[in-house]
């Protein structure tokens, strides 16, 4: 386990515990990264590039970019391993600012709703094994309606906020008890995609299946880049394609397997509480990134050995997994598949409830937050900033709007990989005796391939989903008079001004 009895005494610089090793970082970075995204995910993406082969390369070019990012955070987590993370590096790099804006823009809907969301998930799941009592049309009260938003509580919403809370207080007992929570749920939902993987690629696969998605993969791959495909974008459907308009469907649909592989950059976030930070942060990067790409690779070939394509892309309420194991057992299968995503979810969600306060609580050491966040409880956790946290998320289940909300962020969540990735070129400049015991493979190279994949990225989500993208960018931009108006209003000089 993660827990060093040696190692993990009260820092002296921070008050915190060192308590999370190389296993407890890593199952943090795959705990949190693995929600309920592979499970659901790839029918929508294979009903935008409508083959096998291109549902592939979504896949591949998401675990790419997850793990090129990964490794460049590997260097900035080894130089600068203090409690916050990307707010720190963005911080030192380019200007108390650009922390903040990170620090504001997670607070109101990166952190926040993405808890809120994996918990929604998590009780639409339980809703399949109680569907008489979990539910979002089973009202506790209703007040009515304005616009979209539904005035009242469900059940559904009640499971989520109780989820919430629950790991808020457990979280605020100490990272140790955050940690075991964190190792236990994300070996058990290892354990059940690799089930999962070994059952559809060697036990159930279907040769008829195999022959008709694989027996012309390549064929398939380059026939819908001339547009032979089924794709679902706006301006690009019917006739031919042009290679550079497929490109962009397929970069549209990586939005998806994105989220789905997002949230690796929250181990940095603990780095004040990791025993020896210059080493087991790049490490768990790189160990957690690689292996959820692997698992994520596996599982959608696992999908294609036993459904048809067109069962994916059209898989019930996009439930590809219970799709697949409903063919092999029935409703047994369909249970089992609720019962992994429970477990999933609830693991990340505890991942994410344990790194997010670690943000505001670097922001309120800085003067950029609340002052009673900056300080640890008797457990020696940001128990504030664990609980400011935890009611926002819980306000952003009652808003049913959270699904909107992270298409709002994705490309805030982007812009700011951008920003944090160049940062690493500007230290080089600015702070050249920075010790770097770790410095990224292939620079300048890989990075500024990330940056390239990540700005091409954010051009077609603003193209493709102006409405979404538009308001992630105001968002981040708000948070700029709120800074200017932190500062007026007296609060302490932040970090580096």
């Amino acid at each position: 386990m993660a827990t060093n009895s040696a190692t993990s005494s009260a820092s002296s610089e921070t008050g915190t515990v060192k308590a999370l090793g190389l296993t407890s970082a890593t199952t943090i970075v795959m705990g949190i990264m693995i929600g309920s995204g592979i499970f659901v995910v790839s029918p929508q993406i294979g009903r935008q590039v409508g083959s096998p082969a291109l549902l592939m390369l979504v896949w591949a070019i998401t675990g790419f970019m997850t793990m090129a990012g990964a490794l460049c955070y590997g260097e900035l987590a080894a130089a600068m391993p203090q409690a916050g993370g990307q707010y720190v590096y963005l911080r030192e790099a380019l200007g108390p600012l650009f922390g903040f804006l990170y620090g504001w823009t997670s607070f109101v809907v990166i952190q926040t709703g993405t808890i809120a969301a994996v918990c929604m998930a998590f009780a639409k799941y339980l809703g399949v094994l109680y569907p008489h009592t979990v539910s979002e049309t089973h009202w506790l009260f209703h007040f009515g309606q304005i616009g979209p938003v539904q005035l009242g509580l469900n059940t559904e919403e009640l499971v989520a906020i109780l989820v919430i809370v629950f790991l808020t207080w457990l979280n605020g007992r100490g990272v140790r008890a955050g940690a075991w929570v964190q190792n236990v749920f994300t070996f058990a939902k290892i354990a059940a995609l690799v089930g999962l993987i070994v059952l559809g690629l060697v036990f159930a696969r279907n040769s008829a299946v195999m022959a008709a998605n694989f027996s012309h993969f390549w064929s398939q791959f380059f026939a819908g880049f001339w547009g032979h495909g089924d794709f679902n974008l706006s301006g690009a459907v019917g006739g031919a394609l042009v290679p550079s308009a497929a490109i962009v469907v397929v970069f549209a649909a990586m939005v998806g397997s994105l989220f789905s592989s997002d949230s690796w950059n929250n181990v940095t976030f603990t780095a004040g509480e990791v025993v020896n930070p210059r080493r087991n942060l790049p490490l768990s990067l790189a160990l957690g990134t690689m292996s959820v790409t692997a698992i994520y690779l596996l599982a959608n070939l696992a999908y294609l050995a036993v459904l048809p394509f067109n069962a994916i892309a059209h898989a019930p309420e996009d439930r590809v997994a219970s799709a697949m194991l409903g063919v092999l057992y029935g409703h047994t299968g369909a249970v089992l598949i609720a019962v992994a995503i429970l477990v999933s979810t609830f693991g990340c969600t505890n991942g994410l409830i344990l790194a997010g306060a670690r943000i505001y609580y670097a922001m309120a050491k800085d003067g950029l937050f609340f002052k009673r966040v900056a300080h640890l409880n008797r457990n020696r956790v940001p128990g504030r900033g664990l609980w400011y946290q935890g009611l926002w998320a819980s306000l952003l289940c009652l808003s049913g709007k959270y699904n909107d909300l992270l298409n709002y962020v994705m490309f805030a969540v982007f812009l700011f990989y951008v920003l944090t990735i160049a940062g690493l070129f500007i230290l080089r400049v600015k702070q050249p005796g920075l010790p770097r015991p770790y410095k990224v493979i292939a620079y300048p190279w890989l990075p500024a391939i990330y940056i390239a994949l990540a700005i091409f990225f954010d051009v077609v989500v603003l193209w493709v989903f102006p409405q979404y993208a538009g308001s992630g960018l105001l968002l981040v931009l708000l948070g700029v008079p709120v800074y200017y108006a932190w500062r007026m209003l007296g609060k302490s000089k932040p970090a580096g001004a």
